[in-house]
């Protein structure tokens, strides 16, 4: 077995794991046993997905000699995809560690990642209309409002009182747009055994889930307030 079908058959099996288990912690008590221990199956299954899907993508870029423009054109977007679902999931987990700043957060590390998603998205987006590609050129808004988001929330002085409960919901949440984005993308055509899919079931998973993320914000915001 090849260094690349070891890291094909991986990732399957983690992007499986975590396509079972995302909802869980969206619907069980928030801080409880389930919410915890499956959100860290959830966090571990990605890191995984991600770290195989950089691989992926950069061999299928840079050294497959069958490659075709459209396998490089999703490479870029499995890398894309890869940078999109850690950073997401980092800022959901950093944000955590430091709810009760109360001050401008300067960590490099956290300002790195959020910063790589902006300017990821930014470049991508620019790959994909210079080659005509619907996916590349419009799916990278996401990572490019998302990265811009994570920055001014560490940049800026925390204005609300359970403001990195938000910040959680919108990192994890952001994070499951990215884990079923891949499967409708890469899974669906070969579960369905067809070609490709329309480009609106590509985009499905973000035009379900960002509502969503915006619903959830407006019900606790709401919730706490009362508090």
């Amino acid at each position: 077995m090849s260094l690349f079908s070891l890291f094909k058959y991986v990732h399957i099996v983690a992007g499986f794991v975590a396509l079972l288990v995302f909802w869980i912690p969206v619907v069980t008590q928030k801080g409880g046993k389930a919410h915890l221990r499956v959100g860290w199956l959830y966090v571990a299954a990605m890191g995984v997905v991600a770290v195989s899907a950089l691989y992926m993508g950069i061999w299928r870029i840079f050294f497959d000699p069958e490659r075709t423009a459209d396998s490089v054109a999703f490479a870029w977007f499995l890398i894309f995809i890869s940078i999109l679902s850690s950073a997401t999931a980092w800022h959901g987990i950093r944000v955590l560690r430091y709810k009760k700043r109360k001050s401008a957060h300067r960590q490099y590390a956290d300002l790195f990642v959020s910063g790589l998603l902006l300017v990821s998205g930014i470049a991508i987006s620019w790959y994909g209309f210079t080659i005509d590609f619907p996916l590349l050129s419009w799916f990278p808004l996401i990572g490019i409002a998302l990265g811009a988001t994570q920055l001014g929330y560490w940049l800026r002085p925390p204005k609300e009182r359970m403001h990195w409960w938000f910040e959680h919901l919108g990192g994890m949440l952001g994070c499951c747009i990215a884990t079923v984005t891949a499967f409708t993308v890469f899974g669906a055509p070969r579960l369905l055994a067809i070609d490709s899919v329309s480009i609106l079931l590509w985009f499905m998973p973000a035009i379900i889930m960002v509502p969503l993320i915006i619903g959830f914000s407006i019900y606790y915001r709401r919730k706490f307030s009362r508090l």
